[in-house]
């Protein structure tokens, strides 16, 4: 068993928001674009992570990001067919938005920190047991659906719905 303590991915991305606002004490009040344009990215970014949220709860299978070995159903519709990780990418997007309503370049580190730790420290270790669990339907998965965003993301129609369920 794991014996180093691990950091839920919502508390990482409060962590990065708390490091974001320390490196940006002192900035000037967000303008009405930048208020704007914040509001924007993370009303589309809380929508990506609570779809995704939510359709997994809706398939019963477990949202435990230290536990995906017990996935009982791969979901590949919805937000899912947008980005492999659609919480994790809401979660960058409200880190994003934060950065403009604060109006600062150097809140972009904490983010970027933010989305190598989720890529390198998490997802790796959710792939190898999804990959072993849903095996060629998880390679199929990933051959059409990016692990973040990318071009495929905005193709449209997107990648058709589809579920496959382990008992």
């Amino acid at each position: 068993m794991d014996k180093v303590p691990r950091i839920p991915p919502p508390a990482a991305a409060l962590g990065a928001a708390l490091v974001q606002r320390a490196l940006s004490d002192g900035t000037r009040p967000p303008t009405k674009a930048r208020t704007l344009a914040s509001l924007t990215i993370s009303l589309v970014s809380f929508s990506m992570a609570g779809a995704a949220a939510s359709r997994f709860r809706r398939s019963g299978t477990t949202l435990e990001p230290f536990q995906p070995d017990r996935a009982s159903v791969l979901i590949t519709g919805g937000a899912n067919a947008v980005s492999r990780n659609p919480m994790y990418v809401g979660m960058a997007g409200l880190l994003l938005a934060h950065a403009v309503w604060r109006g600062s370049w150097t809140a972009l580190l904490p983010l970027v920190g933010f989305v190598v730790f989720i890529d390198r420290g998490q997802i790796h270790s959710e792939e190898a047991a999804l990959l072993e669990r849903f095996g060629a339907a998880y390679e199929a998965y990933q051959a059409t659906t990016p692990r973040w965003i990318d071009r495929r993301s905005f193709t449209w129609p997107p990648t058709p719905q589809r579920a496959t369920t382990v008992m």
